[in-house]
């Protein structure tokens, strides 16, 4: 299927592994000319390097801690013309209430639910002049699943998730689409630290870590892939009329609330 989308101009946020990477990685096999922001300017070398190799395409690059004061304008210095928008950087703690301290809980808004946010502010006006837009928020399936262990995530997506419908509902009035995607658990680093983590007071932890995953759907997580594709039909013309919405890709997870 022909996305429509080579040539078009896309920023993706944390873009330097995980599910960045694999956005970076998708939006290059369509063509696109590619914008990548992310802290470690070394990871982003390597990432472009396998971009030029198999797909032929040459990523523009920014080395950039967004949370740093003038970070937004930087990026939008960098790719203010951008037609496509993902927001995609952050990593929200996880913990209780009490685990996660108030400047732990701030520095994670700041980089994710800040971060979108500001972006979004900033890119916006110029998306409307053209008449055109799209901003696809990474947020995450712990906005919809409450989680107790999971406190200033699960209230920081839901943030998102409000923002997003909310920005969304009117966008189109200026040819800009705004939606979401809450990915579940997805094979990358990241969730491999926090199974980790979350086993280590078990008895066995690596049975533990077992038993977590063969929850799971399908008794696995989520490929990269599997979620990048969806980013990358959402932000093509086939996808014109979806605006203020939010794709939950985690299996049912999400749905699966039996009363048994």
């Amino acid at each position: 299927m022909d996305l429509g989308l080579k040539g078009r101009k896309v920023l993706v946020t944390g873009a330097s592994q995980g599910i960045g990477e694999g956005l970076a990685k998708a939006f290059a096999a369509e063509g696109c000319e590619l914008y990548l922001v992310a802290r470690s300017g070394e990871k982003l070398e390597r990432l472009a390097r396998r971009i030029e190799v198999e797909h032929g395409g040459r990523a523009h690059l920014l080395a950039c801690d967004l949370t740093a004061a003038g970070a937004v304008g930087q990026v939008l210095d960098f790719a203010g013309e951008a037609d496509v928008l993902v927001n995609n950087a952050g990593s929200i703690p996880g913990g209780t209430l009490w685990q996660v301290d108030e400047a732990r809980w701030r520095e994670g808004w700041e980089l994710k639910v800040f971060g979108y946010i500001n972006l979004t502010r900033a890119f916006y006006p110029a998306m409307q002049a053209r008449g055109s837009g799209v901003i696809l928020n990474n947020i995450g399936n712990g906005g919809e699943n409450f989680d107790f262990d999971y406190i200033a995530g699960t209230t920081g997506n839901a943030a998102l998730m409000a923002f997003t419908r909310a920005l969304g509902g009117r966008s189109l009035q200026h040819g800009i689409r705004v939606v979401g995607v809450n990915p579940g658990p997805v094979a990358t680093e990241r969730l491999a630290r926090v199974v980790h983590a979350r086993a280590e007071n078990e008895p066995d932890g690596q049975a533990a870590v077992r038993a977590m995953m063969g929850a799971w759907p399908l008794g696995r997580a989520a490929t990269v892939e599997e979620v990048a594709d969806l980013f990358v039909y959402l932000a093509s013309d086939r996808s014109q009329y979806t605006s203020g919405a939010i794709f939950t890709v985690d299996g049912g997870i999400s749905s699966c609330r039996s009363i048994t």
